[in-house]
This record gives C-alpha cells, sequence and structure tokens, in this order.
C-alpha cells in the first residue's frame, strides 16, 4: 500500500536532508511542506529527493500540515505518516509505525514516547507541560493517549477527510485527536524514540505550552460543556452554600451577617448555577448537532452506495 511521508519544515536546511532521504527508504512518497523558511530547506530537500511546496510566509505547522493533506488527497494516499523535520524522530520507525494500518487494526497511529510511562530522558520543564496538556487533551477527547503531542503520526485513508486544520499552529496535534475521537477512530499507540539534543521548535516551549492550552481549552467549550461550565459552575455553587452554611451557623449563635463575604456567597452561588444550567443546555445541543452530523453522512455514504 503506497505510502506518503508529509514533513513540515522551517528554517531546517541542516537536518532536512538528512530526513527526506532516510524517510525515502520507507515511503513512497515524500512531501516537505516549506512553511516559509529564510534558509535552503526547499533547495536541500528537493536535493534530497522530496516534492517540495512553499508557503510564502510562516503560517504555522497546522497549515502546514493542511497544504500536505490536501495535496495528498489529490493524490490518492493510502497512507500517510507526518514527522517533524529537526530530527527528533527517526525514519526508520515508520515501518513500526504504518503495520498497524497495513493489518487493518488502526485508522491512526500515534508514535508515543511514554507509552510505557518512561518519561525520565524528558526535560523536567517538557514534562510538566506535557503532563498538564495530555490531561486537559485527553479530558477533552475521551482519549487515554500517553503523548497527545506527539507529531510522529501514521493516518489510514479513512482517516485523511476527518481533520479541520482549524489550528495553523503546534495546538494541531491536540486537535487532530479530538478530531479522530469525534469520528470514532480506531487508534493505536505504538513506542517511538526521540531526541532531545536538537534545536527542535523555534518557539519558547512556556509560550508554546499556554498557546496549545488555550486552544485545546477552546475546542472543551465547544465539545465538552459539561467539563468546561458544568463542573466549574458545581465547584462555585458549592463553595457558596457552605459560605451560606456557615453565615447561617454564626447567624444562629449570635454573630452579624458581613457585607463583603456575603455578596462574594451569593455572587459564587448565582454564577455556579448559571454555568451549570448553560453547560447542560449546550451539552443537549452539541449531543444534538452530532446526531444530525451523523445522520446526513449515512444519508451520503448510502447514496454514494445506491449510484
Amino acid at each position: 500500500m503506497p505510502i506518503t511521508a508529509i514533513i513540515p519544515a522551517f528554517n531546517e536546511e541542516v537536518s532536512v536532508g538528512s530526513i527526506v532521504l532516510h524517510a525515502r527508504q520507507h515511503a513512497d512518497r515524500v512531501i516537505v511542506i516549506d512553511d516559509g523558511s529564510t534558509d535552503r530547506t526547499s533547495e536541500v530537500a528537493r536535493l534530497a529527493g522530496a516534492e517540495v511546496i512553499c508557503h510564502h510566509r510562516n503560517m504555522g505547522k497546522g497549515a502546514a500540515l493542511k497544504t500536505g493533506f490536501d495535496l495528498a488527497k489529490l493524490n490518492g494516499a493510502k497512507v500517510i505518516v507526518t514527522m517533524d523535520s529537526d530530527g527528533q524522530h527517526d525514519p526508520e520507525e515508520i515501518p513500526k509505525l504504518v503495520a498497524p494500518i497495513l493489518s487493518g487494526e488502526a485508522d491512526m497511529v500515534n508514535g508515543s514516547r511514554y507509552i510505557n510511562g518512561n518519561k525520565k530522558d524528558t526535560p523536567f520543564y517538557r514534562r510538566i507541560g506535557q503532563n498538564v496538556l495530555d490531561t486537559v487533551t485527553n479530558l477533552n477527547s475521551g482519549l487515554q493517549i500517553t503523548d497527545t503531542q506527539s507529531g510522529f503520526r501514521a493516518f489510514s485513508k479513512t482517516a485523511i477527510p476527518v481533520f479541520r486544520f482549524n489550528s495553523n499552529g503546534l495546538a494541531i496535534e491536540s486537535e487532530m485527536l479530538m478530531d479522530a475521537a469525534n469520528a470514532k477512530l480506531r487508534i493505536k499507540e505504538v513506542e517511538i524514540g526521540v531526541r532531545y539534543d536538537v534545536d527542535g521548535s523555534s518557539e519558547n516551549p512556556v509560550s508554546h505550552g499556554i498557546k496549545v492550552l488555550i486552544k485545546v481549552l477552546e475546542d472543551m467549550e465547544l465539545n465538552r460543556p459539561l467539563y468546561y461550565f458544568t463542573i466549574p459552575g458545581m465547584v462555585f455553587s458549592i463553595i457558596g452554600l457552605a459560605m451560606g452554611l456557615g453565615f447561617l451557623r454564626d447567624f444562629y449563635l449570635g454573630g452579624s451577617l458581613k457585607y463583603g463575604p456575603t455578596l462574594l456567597m451569593i455572587i459564587l452561588t448565582l454564577v455556579g448555577i448559571f454555568m451549570a444550567f448553560t453547560g447542560i443546555i449546550l451539552h443537549s445541543m452539541a449531543r444534538l448537532f452530532n446526531e444530525t452530523k451523523k445522520d446526513r453522512t449515512r444519508s451520503i455514504k448510502t447514496i454514494q452506495m445506491n449510484n
């Protein structure tokens, strides 16, 4: 089954040539998306044998992947592999990544650095951010992925049309998992190695993590309103009610109600109740929307089969 490797690249002239050469040993086609590089990334990638598509300006990893997926769809790709161009991922692991797809076990395969819970080689600052992003992404998607920020992945033909590519930046990794979960794709993880002695992303890891977290929370607002609104609302309401019971006890024992704490109690309770009901209403609307979307998809498939 033909395999297409998609490699986003931004100012990676030092490493991209080697990545392409090794990827060509395991992929029938290698596409490098030069995302507005100012160095010789495109030239080096072409010399190494890759098909190169150039963005006129830096648009972000998500935009680069969208360009690659669009081209792969036009060319009738059967299996797509995505990997970074900075040397963190080993192209020699492509066969391991695509094996579950070729055997029919999975629609999407996620290369995980932590599948056995081993994070000792990960820098400490990465570990903290990774744990936060893993938790929030899994909570939003309903999955149990050990490495939600991995860029080394494989996709079957069935999975290719599923992804929105709304996120242009590095939050695309989390977004793709959410899309895969919503589409009920079969997702499998395989263990991969990773190098941390390369430059990696030029973006500050703290700002990168914050941007990804904000994007995941925005998606959670739409996809998991019970988590986003109802649960925090219930917490606020419980705190407000607990404060109210404390005030009533003090008042019963002869104390007086203080204006500031009493006002805070009322605000917490009312805001909490409002958020809880907002989450319930949005959850019902989201379920209705998803059911309508599924019905339309079934109708389209039925029409295609009849034709």
